[in-house]
């Protein structure tokens, strides 16, 4: 079945998201070791991507951390400088698809604030979606099955008609059990070969 909608998550597909990364460049890989082994930051983030205020959840954390307050409380300060840069291949992709008439949606672990406040004015492109399915407005993250139900519901189209890219495997193999075509995002150029591959864009429409 040819596809009706295309879904793009946003970290790693859209805007790179590399916090190990960026700490690596700060305070040096073997401290960013020991506190990502001390205090599980990725679970703080999935707290703000359920919909939990950014500030009070990051704060909170680092107060719990008084040897890492300060290195906990850069995820807040330069939240920005970890969520970069846009992936300007991807972004050309959801350009090309909407200029052909094909809706897209995003479907993101994200928080209000985050999405809100610092990325959607910080990326134009966030705000280009015809629907965005943020997890910190419905409360619920990827992989559970009641972040698909809802886009399901909402959007009315058939699983199987959705295509759907994702660079965690969990993420798509929960799409996939509910009958979405998917694909595991590993560069925007096997995406985009994806795409073609769908018969939504030409070989010139990918570039």
């Amino acid at each position: 079945m040819q596809p009706q909608a295309v879904i793009f998550d946003i970290g790693n597909v859209l805007i790179e998201w590399q916090p190990e990364r960026f700490y690596d460049a700060e305070i040096g890989e073997a401290r960013r070791r020991a506190m990502f082994a001390t205090v599980d930051l990725h679970g703080m983030n999935d707290e703000v991507d359920r919909g939990g205020n950014f500030t009070e959840v990051v704060h909170a954390t680092a107060d719990r951390y008084p040897e890492w307050r300060d290195e906990i409380r850069m995820w807040h300060d330069r939240w920005l400088e970890m969520a970069a840069p846009e992936i300007p291949h991807s972004v050309r992709l959801l350009r090309a698809l909407r200029a052909k008439g094909i809706p897209v949606f995003a479907l993101t672990n994200f928080g209000v604030q985050t999405f809100d406040d610092i990325a959607a004015p910080h990326y134009p492109f966030l705000s280009e979606f015809d629907r965005a399915y943020v997890s910190g407005h419905m409360k619920t993250i990827k992989p559970e099955p009641r972040i698909y139900e809802m886009v399901e519901a909402d959007c009315g189209i058939d699983p199987a008609a959705l295509i759907f890219t994702d660079d965690r495997p969990d993420n798509i193999d929960m799409a996939a059990s509910r009958g979405w075509q998917t694909h595991l995002f590993t560069g925007p150029q096997g995406w985009a070969d994806r795409l073609v591959e769908a018969g939504l864009l030409t070989k010139e429409d990918a570039k």
